[in-house]
């Protein structure tokens, strides 16, 4: 915020979405940009605890709370402390096929 650091560790993390130059870091509790692209953080992030499922959204696994289909068939994810779904594109539905 402004000239003020705001440390976040990864454990705290929702999930990223990118935002055009930036990217949106979510905890349940606030949202604050990074000047990050999602590709480097997919090469940085451990896989088996942030997954892809979007070309834009990682999701931190342990914030989710389950996985829904809308009318068109189309996969969304409920995170336990967040309002928002997530949307899972078709390239990605393979992660949710074991669940």
């Amino acid at each position: 915020v402004g000239a003020t650091i705001k440390l976040i560790t990864v454990d705290e993390i929702c999930y990223f979405k990118a935002d055009s130059k930036y990217t949106l870091v979510v905890t349940p509790a606030a949202e604050s940009l990074i000047k990050k692209p999602i590709k480097e953080l997919t090469d940085e992030l451990d896989p088996q605890q942030f997954w892809q499922i979007h070309r834009s959204t990682l999701v931190n696994v342990n914030s989710i709370a389950g996985v829904t289909r809308d009318i068109g068939g189309h996969l969304k994810l409920k995170l336990k402390q967040r309002p928002e779904l997530l949307s899972v594109s078709e390239g990605y539905t393979h992660l949710f096929r074991q669940m």
